[in-house]
């Protein structure tokens, strides 16, 4: 791996957030996050979209610790009502009244006749209730989801990873089967939208027809892919696949871990195509960084048993009062300051600023994105559409992060997911920054190689 310690020292000199960095690294586990081994950062404090380490270098956060931060860093009302939480009771199961207000809220908010939630501390725990409920429910065994896609690390989800990622950990669970995504920028089929007619859907059918035992209990897909790349489908991708599941009398599992409240510029994903799913599953930015997460379905299929049998979805910090607080206080800032609203008209700010860089940098493969959900493609070329090394990248990512942005460059498929309340000040310095990157990328280093 490139070392950036190399090459941020200035003459030698160790700072304090080295020092702490190197002595973490001899008790911490390996395989944190790269984006923490290679920018070294050791924060001290956050405010709104800035970042401050100990050294009191202040950083821009094009990333929100992947699209969880949505309100911003230490937010006054979400630290005043998790500070009045703390002050009253922290831990239990048992029903308070913000738990109350929070679930009523999101039954408000939730598409079709989705309205019971279950609550969780973590993505893949949720998924995996999901698949569990999509079992109880159906009967059925099977599981589909796709190529690119992300529902987490457990065991019960590890399977559905669709890349290699999954490998040496040993065989995924039974009945997991992997389908191309509709990825119209790398599309495996080799074919060009619209004139391809949405064969990805078709290729679906026919795979259910040849290659399943004709058990699916749920097909699992995140609305816009974020792991991948922040991938958006064609509009007929999402109403295809639901079509797909009545067909064959299984579930339609949404997975809006990252599209879900408003990073979309939408409420959910699923609203983009006015598809109700049978399951939501929620997390991420459903707490502004407080580990809550959630699945959301109708009275029917959560009646279902086993998974409707007492404690059998319960979770041990599941809708805990600390996580009941900080999703409510979440959920009702984002619809008080506009800032659904504000994801749709930023983003668009930033996609256009990125169109207009993709037009003086070569490299720049493609641009894509919804709300503040965006991605671009970094090649070598953008015929072949080869992806940019990872040596590249990464020198890419610790220069941006030395002009004082915080951004995922580190790897081809760069992500940009900033807070929710991002200004179009703050969008523009940020790619001011990149901009000044790519230059730096273009003159300095063999991107063709």
């Amino acid at each position: 791996m490139f070392n950036a310690l190399a090459e941020n020292q200035n003459d030698g000199e160790v700072t304090l957030a080295d020092r702490i960095f190197d002595e973490e690294q001899q008790y911490i586990s390996p395989g944190i996050q790269q984006v923490s081994l290679l920018s070294r950062i050791v924060m001290r404090e956050a405010r709104g979209r800035y970042i401050t380490d100990v050294n009191g270098k202040k950083y821009l956060d094009f990333m929100a610790g992947v699209a969880v931060c949505s309100l911003g860093h230490c937010h006054p009302e979400y630290i005043k009502a998790i500070t009045d939480q703390l002050n009253r009771v922290t831990v239990g199961s048992f029903s308070t009244e913000n738990r109350l207000e929070l679930v009523k809220l999101i039954a408000s908010l939730a598409p079709g006749d989705l309205r019971r939630t279950q609550f969780f501390s973590g993505g893949a725990e949720a998924v995996e209730a999901a698949i569990r409920l999509a079992k109880s429910y159906t009967k059925k065994q099977e599981i589909i989801g796709f190529w690119g896609g992300f529902h987490g690390k457990t065991g019960g989800v590890l399977g559905l990873i669709g890349d290699p990622f999954k490998k040496n950990w040993g065989l995924p669970h039974p009945g997991l089967h992997l389908v191309p995504y509709a990825d119209c920028y790398r599309c495996v089929f080799k074919m060009k939208y619209p004139g391809c007619n949405m064969h990805c859907l078709e290729f679906l059918r026919q795979y259910i027809e040849n290659c399943t035992v004709g058990s699916i209990a749920a097909i699992i897909v995140e609305p816009m892919q974020g792991t991948a790349g922040n991938i958006v489908p064609p509009p007929e991708f999402m109403p295809g696949l639901k079509k797909i599941a009545e067909e064959n009398e299984c579930l339609l599992i949404a997975d809006e871990m990252i599209t879900g409240f408003g990073r979309t510029g939408k409420f959910w994903g699923c609203d983009h195509t006015n598809v109700v799913p049978d399951i939501l599953t929620v997390g991420k930015g459903m707490g502004s960084g407080f580990p809550v997460s959630g699945l959301i379905s109708t009275d029917k299929i959560t009646s279902a048993r086993p998974y409707s049998k007492p404690s059998a979805s319960s979770s041990s910090y599941g809708g805990n009062p600390l996580g009941a607080t900080a999703a409510l206080a979440t959920i009702k800032l984002i619809q008080k300051e506009g800032l659904v609203d504000n994801a749709r008209e930023v983003g668009q700010f930033i996609m256009d600023g990125l169109k207009e860089l993709q037009k003086k940098y070569e490299f720049i493969g493609i641009v894509r994105g919804i709300g503040l959900m965006i991605g671009v493609e970094l090649v070598k070329d953008r015929e072949t559409k080869e992806p940019l090394s990872k040596k590249v990248c990464e020198k890419m990512f610790v220069k941006t992060v030395e002009k004082g942005l915080i951004s995922m460059n580190y790897k081809a498929q760069f992500r940009i997911n900033p807070p929710l309340s991002i200004t179009k000040e703050e969008a523009a310095q940020g790619l001011e920054i990149l901009d000044d990157v790519f230059k730096y990328v273009e003159e300095n280093l063999p991107y063709k190689d």
